[in-house]
């Protein structure tokens, strides 16, 4: 059998002239829950979209346990469930003919139907509610009912789109343990602006950034290889601008983290001592210059905050 069941390679999408992903490669394993991270426009959804067959390539290749989405798209959809952001839900039906509904649009058999829909609700803990509306139901209970649809058929590959998004903290605990519980059988792709989930259901994770897959490891890869680039927190009395703060020597990245900015260095680089020459040339009236730590939150930031540097040779002035 197939160990990868998700498999982009070279994957490239334009919309007019703008190139919403940059030929990107990603591979999921089989049993395998991958975290899919990106800021806001960077392509997940596109890429999502794309390996669930809603949208074509321009460029590159894509293929669910071993079916080409281009050359046979009707089986390569066949071995995937899709959870959108916004689930798919018919409030006029129960849960049970919701269901029921789907499987067979998914072409489940019909000697076979009753007994995937009791699974799926058993897995995602809709038995008590089978013969309710689903307009009657708890957001929480509407999301599970999402996921419920995208198990169903019994898919080899699960993509959920922010799972726990509006959910209160006791539903978000459920849901991230029926994740944890599909990647026994399913292979998941988890995309998630939510970074603790990320830790407490994924072993690996790709991030990407402005359409191009910047990073592709396990957590603790990921965590080991931030503590080469170092990490500062400052805050100041008059901070200055962000811009100004990117164009020092020796700046790799810049971003906001609570009332001060996360400076992350370039490496074998080290931009302190400017930081604190221009703090005090330019009455910035530095208050707090500390070490970060190699937290997911900060490397999702070191991974997305980068950007072009400065001409070599350009100055910076107080």
């Amino acid at each position: 059998m197939t160990e990868t069941m998700i498999h982009l390679s070279g994957v490239t999408r334009l919309f007019g002239g703008v190139k919403a992903l940059d030929h990107i490669d990603l591979e999921v394993r089989r049993g395998e829950v991958m975290g899919f991270l990106g800021p806001n426009g960077a392509g997940k959804t596109t890429t999502m979209r794309i390996l669930s067959g809603l949208l074509a390539p321009s460029e590159g290749s894509v293929a669910v346990a071993g079916m080409d989405v281009l050359e046979n798209p009707v089986e390569a959809r066949a071995r995937i469930g899709f959870l959108p952001e916004n689930p798919p839900i018919y409030g006029e039906m129960t849960v049970r003919e919701y269901l029921a509904y789907l499987a067979t649009l998914r072409r489940v058999p019909g000697r076979k139907l009753r007994a995937a829909v009791d699974r799926a609700m058993e897995r995602c803990g809709l038995t008590a509610v089978g013969d309710r509306l689903l307009r009657n139901l708890s957001k929480g209970y509407k999301q599970r009912a999402g996921i419920a649809q995208a198990i169903v058929h019994g898919p080899d590959v699960v993509v959920l789109d922010e799972p726990t998004v509006g959910l209160d903290p006791i539903q978000i605990r459920e849901i991230r343990a029926l994740i944890r519980e599909l990647g026994g059988e399913h292979s998941v792709l988890l995309s998630t602006h939510i970074l603790p989930e990320v830790r407490m259901t994924c072993q690996r994770v790709a991030v990407i950034h402005q359409g191009r897959i910047v990073a592709d490891d396990t957590l603790d890869a990921l965590e080991n290889r931030a503590q080469g680039n170092s990490v500062h927190f400052l805050r100041w009395k008059n901070p200055p601008a962000a811009d100004l703060l990117r164009r020092i020597a020796g700046v790799a990245g810049v971003a906001p983290r609570e009332e001060g900015w996360l400076i992350t260095a370039a490496p074998e680089a080290d931009p302190v001592p400017e930081l604190v020459r221009l703090s005090a040339a330019s009455g910035w009236d530095l208050r707090e210059l500390s070490q970060a730590g190699g937290s997911l939150e900060e490397i999702f930031l070191q991974l997305t905050t980068r950007e072009e540097r400065p001409e070599e040779g350009a100055e910076v002035s107080p």
